[in-house]
């Protein structure tokens, strides 16, 4: 398995992958899976200079999984700050860990101030996930998404960047470009 950025290529595969979190479970809050255009936009507009990446995992010439770090909101004071998330097509083979590894490489080495993270609960792998790479939690909303015929809360997490020298937890895993 190695890792490598995104191509507007990638766009069907991360549809599938992401499409099936929408139609299947509460960990986003899409009811219905985006078009490939949409994934093509923006990989197409990942701007690493704001340390905004699209990355892929790929095993045997298949992408199995991807994260990304990208605008948490769009007025100009939060440029320092960018959203994370990653999804994998199969859960619990460390993919998810191989791709943070590799994305808080990039984002660390950028502009980025802080990353963020919502994670709808209960999710006690993500939560885990977030916290090895640093991420402490900062909130709880409370119901506020619905999905599902119910409502979930939403945990915040942030992360500082690492101090300059300083390899950030999680590292050890595959970081092949």
């Amino acid at each position: 398995m190695h890792t490598r950025p995104a191509t507007p290529d990638d766009a069907a595969a991360i549809v599938a992958i992401y499409g099936h979190y929408v139609l299947h479970s509460y960990a986003t809050f899409d009811l219905e899976p985006p078009p490939v255009g949409a994934w093509q936009a923006r990989i197409a507009q990942a701007r690493p200079e704001d340390g905004h990446h699209v990355l892929v995992a790929e095993a045997d010439g298949a992408v199995v999984g991807y994260a990304y770090s990208g605008t948490w909101r769009d007025r100009a004071a939060y440029a320092g700050t960018v959203e994370v998330s990653a999804y994998v097509r199969d859960p619990g083979r460390g993919l998810g860990r191989a791709l943070y590894s590799r994305l808080f490489d990039l984002v660390d080495a950028g502009p980025a101030h802080r990353s963020v993270a919502g994670i709808a609960l209960p999710n006690d792998a993500s939560v885990r996930l977030h916290e090895r790479f640093g991420f402490r939690h900062v909130g709880t909303f409370s119901e506020v998404g619905r999905k599902f015929d119910r409502w979930w809360d939403v945990a915040w997490y942030e992360r500082r960047p690492p101090a300059a020298g300083t390899a950030h937890r999680g590292a050890g895993e595959d970081r092949s470009r």
